[in-house]
Formats: structure tokens, C-alpha cells, sequence
């Protein structure tokens, strides 16, 4: 049984989520101690329940401690299976961050999967769904991956109720993937997002991003969301070049101007644009999963997060990674991995 230290690193939950999806696909055994000891409430929050009772139904995994709070947890793998999921976080935990925990294990499952997923859609602590749906899965696809995502409902922080649903077709095999060059045509595009709240919130970010971006009013979007459990706002700006497109979200939060929240976003775009790398620092840390288990990949990225450190980490714990990474710049760094068969 492979034993994995959650306090290692940054000490969150990509550890845990990482560790259940490796444990599916190699189908080792694996416990857990110290679980997101780093945190301010450590143990598993129903974010991270709902993601291990997710691992456990798609691979008929045996568990023991999965209980809210828990520090220790141990999962036994049993045989992957698509079919039909659903699975309620029950609060407005991360729908996206449950799905990255079970989307590389199904796609190498017999049969393909459809799965609903309900709570969190868009949350300050994870991944929003366009991020998924547009800088994640192109580059997934680009592997082999067949995967089809939908935003069914808004689900904003703190009330939750939003809802995703996603199509996996196993492939078998992922191709290993390099990106080493953006290239020099790259357009921006904004979007602000605004549910139960007046609309002038979002009109003036989007006004601070046509002064800090240039950004003409063409590139700039308004959307009214009618239909979310309660408030919402949050400011996305996407970068679109050949390699793809990164998105970067700031979120509205009581007390905090919109023009504040547009400055954030604004920031981490520049920072990317000045850097001239293709891929951002969140992005980077999603594809190292996929691409060691293609054997291979690499490319060039900002200065690592400690997310990143971690998750070779616990990939290294299942597989015989080879993982080299280098600065090339101030905030110019080069990631190249291998797994030695």
C-alpha cells in the first residue's frame, strides 16, 4: 500500500485528488494521513468527500474514513466503470475539482460515463468552469481525450446550486503533449458575470479592462445570470493565442470595489502577456496528470506554484517520473516530464 503525507508541500486537496485518480488508474491501494493539514480547517471538507465518494463509485473502490473531517484515509481501488453519476457536493464546494478527480480514470474505463455533478461552479478556491471547459480541455483533447462539458446552472459562492454535466468516451492511450511556443498572435477578450446584483458592477470592470488591456467595447461582455441560488460576481479575461486560451478570473466579494476586482484580473493577464510563456500557472499544474500518463510532455510556464511541486510529488509516489524543472527567466520556467516504463 502506498502511503502519501497530506501535509507535504502546500498541504491542500490537490494531493487527495491526485492521489484517488492514480490509485484508480494503477489500481494500488493507497492511505492517506494528515490530510489538508495546512489548512485552516484540516481533514475532508464535503468538497473533498464528494471527491472521494466520486472515486469510489466510478472504481468500486473499498474506503475506509470517509467521514467529514477525517485525517486518514484509506482507498482501495476496485475495477474503473463508466455509466451514469451524480453527485451532490451539497454545498458550493468545487464541481470542477470533484470532475478533475475521476475525468483521467474514466478515460481509460470500459465503457463511457456520463457525469452530473451539483454545488460550486464558480468558487474562489478552484478552477471555474470556463477555465476547464476552455484552457483545459482543448489541450486534453489535443491528447486523444474525448470529453464534452456543459454548464448547466450558475452555482456562485457562498450558495452553491449550480450544476455541470460531462461526457467521457475512454480512449485507452493519451499522446504526450509539448507546448513550447504561444505565438505572437494573441487577442483579449473580456467577460464580466453578474447574478442578483446590479449591472453596473460588472460595466465597470469591464471599463477598467478597456483602459488596462485595451480592450475595445467589441472584445467586452456583459452576462446577466437570472437563475443562480443567490448573488454572484466574477470578471473573466481571456487570452487567446495558437496554443489556445487562458482565462483569468477575479472574483467580486462584499466590500471590495468592482474596479478592484477588474485591477486583480488585469494583473494576472499581464503578467502571462509580459512572460510570453503558454502556459499559466493554474493550467500548469492540471496537465501534469494527463501528461504522465501519456508517458510524456512539457512546457514552458510561470514560476511555479507550490501546487505544482505537490502534485509531481504525488504523481512520483505511483509512478517512476522523471521530472525536470528549470528557470529560464525571472518568471520564465521550463517543465519536462517523463515516466520511465
Amino acid at each position: 500500500m502506498i502511503e502519501i503525507d497530506g501535509a507535504y508541500g502546500e498541504g491542500g486537496g490537490q494531493i487527495l485528488r491526485t492521489a484517488l485518480a492514480l490509485a484508480l488508474l494503477t489500481q494500488r491501494p493507497v492511505r492517506l494521513v494528515r490530510i489538508r493539514a495546512h489548512r485552516p480547517r484540516p481533514g475532508l471538507r464535503r468538497q473533498h468527500l464528494t471527491a472521494v465518494r466520486a472515486a469510489a463509485a466510478v472504481g468500486g473502490a473499498d474506503v475506509e474514513g470517509a467521514e467529514l473531517g477525517s485525517g486518514t484515509l484509506v482507498f482501495r481501488p476496485g475495477r474503473l466503470r463508466g455509466g451514469a453519476f451524480r453527485f451532490d457536493v451539497g454545498t458550493a464546494g468545487s464541481t470542477t475539482l470533484v470532475l478533475q478527480t475521476v475525468l483521467c480514470p474514466l478515460l481509460f474505463a470500459p465503457e463511457p460515463a456520463t457525469v452530473v455533478l451539483r454545488g460550486g461552479t464558480h468558487n474562489p478556491s478552484a478552477p471555474p468552469y470556463e477555465a476547464l471547459a476552455e484552457s483545459f480541455l482543448p489541450l486534453l483533447r489535443r491528447m486523444g481525450a474525448v470529453v464534452d462539458l456543459e454548464l448547466e446552472r450558475h452555482g456562485f459562492y457562498p450558495a452553491g446550486g449550480g450544476r455541470i454535466r460531462a461526457h467521457v468516451t475512454p480512449v485507452g492511450r493519451l499522446e504526450p503533449l509539448y507546448l513550447w511556443e504561444r505565438g505572437e498572435r494573441v487577442t483579449v477578450e473580456a467577460e464580466a458575470i453578474v447574478a442578483g446584483l446590479p449591472r453596473h458592477v460588472g460595466e465597470r470592470e469591464l471599463r477598467v479592462v478597456q483602459a488596462r488591456l485595451g480592450c475595445g467595447p467589441q472584445a467586452c461582455r456583459l452576462r446577466l445570470v437570472e437563475d443562480a441560488d443567490g448573488p454572484g460576481n466574477l470578471l473573466h479575461v481571456r487570452v487567446r493565442s495558437r496554443i489556445g486560451t487562458e482565462v483569468f478570473t477575479a472574483f467580486g466579494r462584499r466590500g471590495t470595489p468592482a474596479e478592484q476586482v477588474a485591477e486583480d484580473a488585469c494583473r494576472r493577464a499581464q503578467r502571462y502577456l509580459a512572460a510570453g510563456v503558454p502556459v499559466g500557472e493554474h493550467l500548469a499544474d492540471q496537465l501534469l496528470l494527463p501528461m504522465a500518463l501519456s508517458g510524456a510532455g512539457g512546457f514552458f510556464t510561470l514560476r511555479p506554484s507550490a501546487h505544482t511541486g505537490t502534485n509531481l510529488y504525488t504523481i512520483g509516489r505511483f509512478l517512476d517520473l522523471d521530472a525536470r524543472v528549470s528557470a529560464e527567466g525571472a518568471d520564465r520556467y521550463r517543465i519536462e516530464l517523463r515516466v520511465r516504463r
